[in-house]
């Protein structure tokens, strides 16, 4: 028997990668690269690179009054969409987890807003919004332009787009529950622990995968908002709603300042990267696995 026979290695496998490969090649590397290319130059209104500049466009920015009021106003926007969102969408599954006339009615409901588009939302909410005959402020006895008050309009933005992302984390939640036994409520039960005592030692525990999948998500959609935001505010006012994604599109296609959009596009890109390699490193600890 030849054991010196080298092995041969089945590249059949791979091929069945490469369409694959190509559009990741095309549609996510080319233009990662390509965005910190630019991102190193100053380019003109045709948004082609001229003049090589280094980090130039980052300490520009980072010394920007204007960008680190982005970070700022961006930050708190994801906290208050993500916090929103997913308390919305667990309230909502832990109500339809038990059968009742009419389940059915309020899960469609609940999960209605995922298939809503963001900028359909946000024109209603507008006119919900208005100042005159706006029914929020009919409703409230109440004089408020909620859209072009900096004091109001962050928060009327977030409200909007935590009940937008409520109806997906609905979904993932309802989920999570169905694959909790039902036996160890009953034995809580039998054991003398009340409804509020069972939701925390019982559902949030055994809800803790995919409430940290969620929460991942989570923020990288709120992140990534920007539909709600052009329609409702357009940055405004006082650059109160200006978040990065947002000042990402003013720069590019409004200034034509390419290379300090792309810069700022690769800020967001390591924020994001960092924001989850910190909640995979905190998984270890807070998820627990039955």
């Amino acid at each position: 028997m030849n054991t010196g026979k080298k092995k041969k290695i089945n590249l059949a496998p791979y091929g069945y990668l490469l369409p694959c490969m190509a559009v990741f090649a095309v549609f996510l590397f080319y233009p990662f690269f390509k965005t910190i290319y630019l991102s190193l130059y100053k380019t003109n209104k045709m948004g082609e690179a001229k003049l090589f500049v280094g980090l130039g466009n980052y300490t520009e920015l980072l010394s920007s009054a204007s960008f680190r009021n982005s970070l700022k106003v961006t930050l708190i926007f994801v906290v208050i969409v993500v916090l929103g969102s997913m308390l919305l969408g667990l309230i909502a599954a832990v109500l339809c987890n038990k059968a009742f006339p009419g389940i059915r009615f309020f899960s469609t409901a609940y999960a209605l807003p995922m298939a809503i588009a963001s900028s359909s939302a946000a024109m209603i909410f507008q006119i919900m919004l208005h100042p005159s005959v706006g029914i929020v402020n009919k409703l409230l006895g109440l004089d408020i332009n909620w859209l072009n008050d900096p004091k109001t309009a962050l928060y009327c933005v977030a409200i909007l787009t935590a009940w937008l992302n409520s109806g997906i984390n609905f979904l993932y939640f309802s989920a999570g529950l169905g694959n909790i036994d039902e036996t160890i409520y009953e034995r809580a039960s039998v054991d003398g622990a009340s409804g509020v005592q069972q939701f925390f030692t019982l559902t949030l525990p055994g809800l803790s995968p995919i409430m940290f999948y969620t929460l991942v998500v989570n923020i990288i959609q709120a992140f990534q908002s920007f539909g709600q935001i052009k329609i409702l505010t357009e940055g405004g006012p006082n650059e109160s709603t200006n978040v990065i994604v947002y000042s990402i599109y003013r720069d590019a296609f409004f200034n034509y300042r390419f290379g300090s959009a792309a810069a700022q596009s690769v800020i967001l890109f390591f924020i994001v990267m960092l924001i989850t390699l910190v909640m995979f490193r905190i998984e270890k600890k807070g998820v627990k696995y039955s």
